[in-house]
């Protein structure tokens, strides 16, 4: 997988839109980030998981998913090693980031 092809399935996801923080390039969903290519030039993409996601991604293939160093990967922000994801992967990895900031956009219902 390349940066071009993480960049071009980020943006085939419904609603996704390309954007730009602290100078790299990230993808979002109703203004919220899911994924970036902050780390592109290391190989990585980067996705926003739930903690609980990225260790499920990271057990299941530790070759391809680990997490972001520190704080920010104990948060769940995960890397996805570019050169050995292939596209399926690249897919299912991209579509969990964007489902999960995509919910977080839905109305909260109001209790009565």
């Amino acid at each position: 997988m390349t940066a071009d092809g993480f960049k071009r399935i980020a943006l085939s996801l419904p609603g996704a839109e390309e954007g730009s923080h602290m100078g790299a390039v990230d993808f979002r969903v109703g203004g919220r980030i899911f994924a970036t290519l902050a780390s592109v030039k290391e190989g990585y993409g980067n996705l926003i998981l739930t903690p609980e996601m990225q260790k499920d991604f990271v057990s299941e293939m530790p070759e391809v998913f680990l997490p972001i160093a520190g704080g920010w990967g104990r948060m769940g922000m995960t890397h996805i090693r570019l050169s050995k994801a292939r596209k399926e992967v690249v897919e299912g990895a991209l579509k969990a980031a964007w489902q999960l900031r995509a919910e977080k956009n839905r109305p909260k219902k109001k209790r009565a």
